[in-house]
């Protein structure tokens, strides 16, 4: 389904910023069980760096962005990249989440049209943008 992979320069171990987690990242397929993977994934890794407040937040931006990629940046017989990176440190930092696709396309925030509300698909970055502190491509 996956492969995993700690993205830590080598010589980390001896560096005084070892005490901030590696970043880790994971290979998905494309896969309508990558999502929920994908989510499994980030729940560990957050309770690995000790990261709970807001675990949720970052569980379903993390279910968003995966199911984007698949449904509209990953062709077939291909996958994306779930890669998490710490900052900070235990559950006072944070966390940034990449999704990374081989689509050529830019993921945006569907816009009301007049008194109308966005189109039934890409509601998940109205989501992603409510609950992110920031984010963008």
């Amino acid at each position: 389904m996956g492969t995993e992979r700690d993205s830590r320069p080598v010589n980390q171990e001896t560096s005084p910023l070892s005490r901030v987690p590696a970043p880790l990242e994971r290979f998905f397929r494309r896969e309508r069980r990558s999502v929920p993977a994908a989510r499994d994934f980030a729940r560990r890794v957050l309770a690995e760096w000790g990261m709970r407040g807001r675990e949720d937040d970052v569980l379903l931006c993390v279910s968003e962005l995966a199911t984007n990629a698949l449904v509209h940046g990953v062709p077939p017989g291909r996958g994306f990249l779930l890669r998490m990176l710490p900052y900070g440190e235990g559950a006072d930092g944070g966390v940034r989440v990449e999704v990374h696709d081989s689509g050529g396309g830019v993921p945006a925030v569907p816009q009301a049209e007049g008194d109308r509300e966005p189109a039934e698909g890409g509601r998940g970055l109205l989501l992603v943008d409510e609950l992110a502190d920031k984010w963008g491509v």
